[in-house]
């Protein structure tokens, strides 16, 4: 059997996948959107996130003013925090932080019978900045920040929650999707450390690499 390779140049193989996205995308979404949606396709090879990504009402705008804010942007993992894009994020004033292998946390999440995801999540609320949640993986992490918002003690500028698995994966991102707060979700059981990466990649290269 002949195998055809299409023959695509190494500086062009990104912005091929994405014309291909385009043209195999199952209906068409939002132009203002596209840019998060076809990045998260692009990361994942699966179409169902131009069904399942949601968006609070003028989430776009407002992440892109907390980014140019300096915002800073908090991860439940190592491999999400590894994916973003830290020198585009910096050219705003911006960090990544991830705090789940943290000593102090790990210490707080056994003393107090919860999570390390639930107490880093505490460590960051303490942070004195604008913040961004990019949740891909702990449902643990993303029910507590519903928590924190709910009591008063959390206000982020944005939430990104696609944390994948099966227990209380739906139902955390449906918390969020409740909650007075701009988020990108995507429903359903998908999402992952990558996914959060790629939304939070997508908002920085829409201001620019």
């Amino acid at each position: 059997m002949k195998i055809e390779l299409e023959r695509v140049a190494p500086m062009e193989i990104e912005a091929r996948s994405f014309e291909i996205i385009g043209q195999e995308l199952p209906h068409p979404i939002d132009e203002k959107l596209a840019p998060i949606i076809k990045r998260v396709i692009h990361t994942t090879a699966d179409f169902d996130y131009a069904d399942t990504l949601c968006f609070s009402e003028g989430v776009l705008e407002k992440a892109l003013d907390a980014i140019r804010g300096g915002a800073a942007i908090v991860t439940d993992t190592t491999m999400a925090m590894s994916g973003i894009n830290k020198k585009a994020l910096a050219k705003h004033g911006g960090e990544a932080f991830c705090f789940i292998g943290d000593p102090d946390v790990a210490e707080a999440a056994k003393n107090s019978g919860t999570t390390r995801a639930v107490q880093a999540m505490e460590k960051a609320a303490k942070l004195d900045r604008p913040l961004i949640f990019a949740i891909g993986n702990a449902p643990t992490a993303l029910i507590h920040i519903y928590e924190m918002i709910s009591e008063g003690r959390l206000d982020p500028k944005l939430v990104i929650g696609v944390p994948v698995g099966f227990v209380n994966v739906v139902q955390s991102k449906e918390f969020i999707m409740t909650a007075d707060v701009p988020y990108i979700v995507a429903r359903g059981r998908k999402g992952g450390s990558n996914v959060a990466a790629a939304i939070c990649n997508a908002l920085l290269y829409m201001l620019g690499r």
